[in-house]
């Protein structure tokens, strides 16, 4: 294992700066907030096409690597990681505008998703004896929120620098009967970039009435860069022993399944690519499935290891979360991202930590109601290193 080579940053902490900080008014220009050798900058992305200004932070650590934040769907854009010889490439799929992020184009790329990440269902369910009724945007299912869950919305916003790494939080209310969900919710997101090579991730929502919340992260990964022809090369490990099995529409048929004797063992590090083929022919068409890594919540364990053996990068996720959604970006269809690259089929990988698929629908899985007076949390740790 290699550390990363630290970079140093020239010491700047203007007063303008500081009254920025302290007052959390902004202008259209860019902000830079200095410790040495950590940074944080804050400049305007671009507007939506319903007029709304969306603003990006620049978050820098000590050991050489950078995120960039987007206002719109609390989005990761860019993620930047050196290699063991200290060469950085980005390791997230994204868009350089805008207009990419609201076109058909975007598959959650980088967002955060809420009020429910994953799949309800046929858009219903019942709380307290009172039916609901959600968006179906997913065939039969509602999918990530519905039509315009969180990632559509532009969050509010302000960074500060730590001492464990520069941070950015990011908050959004959304009303009661958004998208047929019952209940005002009020929901941050905290993007902290570590001295100790980490993306660090910390939910917190509040309802006003008893609601499901299951948020999650969205990135598509591929530590040979965003981009890069495939991410069947990388190896995984995941540190479960049980899958939710899914029926023809993607939704758990209720029971916990073992992973031995199936493609879907991952509990030795294996190539991703030795065995998607004998998932294609099914209703997951690659893999797009939720492992078990515990019975409810936790204490922020290890769920599992994705390796680059080219670049000698390593990401590992540490979280909370119940469940673990691993999905192989079995719709990418050779969309231009960031820098005109090219996004093929199966060029990156989505490790989800969440609570189960359709949970509101399936007394035995940990449950994601959230009454008044009960706090969501969830942290996940992305932690990276090199070989």
């Amino acid at each position: 294992m290699s550390a990363f080579p630290k970079l140093g940053f020239r010491c700047f902490l203007s007063v303008a700066a500081l009254v920025a900080a302290s007052c959390q008014v902004f202008s259209t220009e860019t902000v830079v907030y200095e410790e040495a050798p950590m940074s944080l900058e804050q400049s305007v992305f671009g507007t939506t096409a319903d007029g709304e200004e969306v603003t990006e932070y620049l978050l820098k650590n000590d050991v050489g690597m950078t995120a960039r934040v987007i206002t719109l769907g609390a989005t990761l854009r860019t993620l930047t990681v050196p290699d063991a010889r200290g060469n950085v490439t980005d390791v997230v799929l994204g868009f350089d505008d805008v207009a990419g992020y609201e076109s058909t184009d975007n598959q959650y790329f980088g967002c955060t998703v809420g009020r429910v990440a994953n799949r309800i269902a046929e858009g219903r369910f019942a709380l307290e004896g009172r039916p609901y009724r959600l968006a179906t945007n997913n065939g039969p299912n509602h999918l990530h929120g519905g039509d315009r869950g969180w990632d559509k919305a532009v969050w509010a916003a302000h960074g500060k620098l730590t001492e464990e790494g520069p941070a950015v939080m990011l908050t959004h209310t959304s009303p009661s009967y958004d998208e047929g969900y019952p209940g005002q919710v009020t929901a941050s997101v905290t993007y902290t970039l570590t001295h100790a090579g980490e993306l660090r991730l910390e939910y917190e929502a509040r309802a006003s009435d008893a609601t499901p919340i299951n948020m999650t992260h969205h990135s598509y990964f591929n530590l040979a860069g965003a981009g890069a022809e495939t991410v069947l090369d990388h190896e995984l490990l995941v540190l479960a022993d049980r899958y939710t099995p899914v029926d023809d529409d993607l939704i758990p048929t209720g029971a916990l399944a073992d992973v031995r004797e199936t493609p879907l063992d991952f509990r030795r590090s294996t190539r991703i690519g030795d065995r998607v083929e004998e998932l294609v022919p099914t209703a997951t068409i690659g893999y797009d499935h939720n492992y078990a890594l515990a019975d409810g919540p936790r204490r922020l364990s290890q769920a599992c290891t994705l390796r680059d053996p080219a670049s000698g990068r390593v990401m590992e996720i540490w979280t909370t979360e119940p469940g673990l959604q691993f999905y192989t970006g079995n719709f990418l269809f050779g969309q231009t991202g960031k820098g005109g690259a090219t996004y093929a089929l199966r060029s990156a990988c989505c490790l989800e930590t969440q609570h189960f698929p359709d949970s509101v629908n399936q007394p035995t899985f940990p449950s994601t109601i959230y009454a008044p007076g009960r706090t969501y949390t969830q942290t996940t740790v992305h932690r990276f290193y090199a070989e």
